[in-house]
């Protein structure tokens, strides 16, 4: 038997959680766990916590379920935190993780550095859904916790294109696919569906969008006034990274969107040698080599002008 469900054996109150700004992969090992310790552990006393469910996600099982506001004062003897890169990431339930008898985190980012009791964490895996699949005994993955894994692999990878996929990945993506689930449907419906709003926002982003460095790197920028206008939120901003990505001749792509007064989230995506999480992690961040994400302030040429710095010396390098 593995770690986790040695601890999970001993633990009568189990807390979980996912990062702040929750993805597909964050929702996906979220429901995945509560799922599966809610259908082995039935005497288990477990509780999820995430900041939000974006409504696309809504169709993963139990995700009503969720708690959102982070109120109340609990002390679980297992706490357990699912694809964040460090404690930070993990926000308001950071409170249930420090109070916990024991903590477990399991994650792929590679600027991960282990700061739970117990760390499994796995750089070369796809997702923190394909870290999982392999901590569950499959015969005790149901139906609904392969649907919330198959909805991390899909949306870590991109629908299996992006350079974190392996064979390990298609593995247990067909090993899902025995479960029976409708894999088709989920990556319709939860990864290329789009509303009218997020239709408006992506082509805003692709018009207002700049190139730099000879054509290598593409950036696009949001404000707070205009997502406002468009009556958009964060999770409405999912996939234009990937399509700013796609650009022909891009080596980089850079999204930023207004979070606070002069204060930017910044999205970064590569299709060639640049390490952008040697980027993000310089400014405070962290993600994958091609796939990485920070927070920034001060105005924003200033913001695109430190990135694309960081940029151009990996290029000439």
């Amino acid at each position: 038997m593995n770690r986790l469900l040695e601890e999970i054996n001993k633990a009568s109150s189990i807390g979980i959680c996912g990062h702040v700004r929750p993805d597909g992969d964050c929702l996906g090992s979220v429901t995945a766990m509560y799922n599966y310790i809610k259908d082995n552990y039935s005497e288990k006393n477990v509780k999820a916590f995430l900041e939000n469910v974006p409504d696309k996600f809504t169709y993963l099982k139990r995700s009503d379920e969720i708690i959102v506001d982070f109120e109340e004062d609990i002390e679980f003897d297992l706490f357990i935190a699912l694809d964040s890169g460090d404690i930070d990431r993990i926000g308001p339930a950071i409170k249930y993780f420090e109070n916990a008898k024991t903590t477990f985190v399991i994650d792929h980012h590679i600027s991960n550095k282990g700061y739970g009791d117990e760390n499994v964490v796995l750089p070369k895996a796809s997702s923190a859904c394909e870290v999982l699949f392999d901590l569950f005994d499959y015969d005790g993955i149901s139906y609904d916790t392969a649907i919330s894994l198959y909805t991390g692999l899909i949306h870590d990878t991109g629908v299996f294109k992006h350079s974190n996929v392996s064979s390990k990945t298609f593995e247990v993506a067909g090993k899902l696919i025995e479960k029976g689930i409708p894999f088709s449907k989920i990556i319709d419906e939860s990864f290329y569906a789009k509303t009218y709003i997020q239709n408006q926002i992506l082509g805003r982003c692709l018009l207002e969008s700049i190139m730099c460095l000879d054509g290598k790197c593409i950036v696009s920028c949001l404000t707070k006034k205009q997502l406002i206008l468009h009556g958009a939120n964060a999770a409405d901003l999912d996939g234009i990274i990937d399509q700013l990505r796609i650009t022909k001749g891009v080596e980089v792509a850079i999204f930023i969107y207004e979070i606070g007064e002069q204060e930017y989230k910044i999205s970064l995506r590569a299709n060639g040698d640049v390490d952008v999480n040697k980027i993000a992690s310089y400014f405070g961040g962290g993600g994958h080599v091609k796939a990485a994400g920070c927070t920034m302030t001060g105005a924003v040429h200033d913001v695109i002008n430190n990135l694309t710095e960081h940029i151009e010396k990996q290029l000439e390098a």
